[in-house]
């Protein structure tokens, strides 16, 4: 078996500890990086496959976000997605990264657009996993738990692991990997699940959130792929095609048999259409 490509250290940001991989091939521009952010409930190690692929051809970099996967969890952290983007921010910075091709998922896109949003002239590129700008959003079922008073802990209080695992079974009609929902189960702790309750109840209209990022992006036209899995519970399929409201160019690809998580439950069709996309646009800048 061939040695891995990527490597696994620590990253620390403004006294926050984030588990971090990384990667490239000899030779890669450190400054102009794929930057892949989680969402919840996720971690670094949700982009090991596919970022094991970029890192052939450019560097490539995975953080846990604050509060989630094996990262600190620290009370004072603000839970918004402002504070996100700030973090996400800070981390490019301390790791050199002046030019970011971000791939995001769930919650990563709201951060990571409101990072781009905010730095647009750094903004490479975007994959967009089931998530973008979301203009006309309502919360999903689970949403509206973690956004109600006492409710929220309640369920909170009652996620086991076998609840968790049937939890996932809906709308995932490819099934998810054991391991991946064991995974994010061992990482869903107490202060993860405090971290959900407040970046729910911090992040109002997301619908008014994602106009003000449009509002910034869809000027730029940058390079856009969007990969959604049609059987989403939690952020319609229908959202696919409107992210070429924002970016006019954008690939648009729809899973069939795919639920909220295609990296997971078919992870050879999400590298077919993500290392090709990107490895074109790093040949491109060389």
């Amino acid at each position: 078996m061939s040695a891995s490509l990527l490597q696994a250290r620590e990253l620390v940001v403004n006294g926050v500890r984030s588990p971090l991989l990384e990667g490239a091939p000899a030779g890669a521009d450190a400054a102009e990086a794929v930057v892949c952010v989680h969402g919840n409930p996720g971690s670094s190690r949700d982009w090991a496959g596919l970022a094991e692929g970029i890192a052939g051809f450019a560097r490539v970099v995975a953080l846990d976000m604050p509060g989630f996967g094996r990262a600190d969890k620290p009370e004072q952290f603000p839970y918004t997605v402002e504070g996100y983007s700030e973090h996400l921010a800070a981390a490019l910075e301390t790791l050199g990264i002046r030019r970011a091709h971000l791939v995001l998922h769930d919650f990563g896109g709201p951060w990571g657009l409101a990072w781009a949003a905010a730095h647009p002239q750094a903004l490479a590129s975007v994959t967009l996993i089931d998530t973008g700008c979301l203009t006309d959003y309502r919360w999903h079922y689970l949403a509206r738990i973690w956004r109600a008073p006492l409710l929220g802990e309640a369920f909170q209080a009652l996620a086991t692991r076998s609840a968790f695992h049937l939890l996932l079974k809906h709308g995932n009609p490819r099934g998810l990997p054991r391991e991946f929902v064991d995974r994010m189960y061992d990482d869903y702790d107490a202060g993860t699940r405090r971290a959900v309750l407040r970046l729910y109840r911090a992040t109002g209209a997301v619908a008014e959130l994602s106009r003000q990022i449009a509002e910034v992006l869809t000027p730029l036209q940058r390079p856009a792929l969007v990969i959604w899995g049609r059987h989403d519970p939690y952020l319609a399929v229908q959202y696919a095609e409107r992210q070429r409201e924002v970016f006019a160019g954008a690939q648009v690809h729809v899973l069939e048999d795919s639920g909220h998580w295609p990296f997971a439950d078919n992870p050879e069709a999400v590298q077919a259409l993500v290392l090709p996309f990107l490895r074109g646009l790093f040949q491109g800048t060389s």
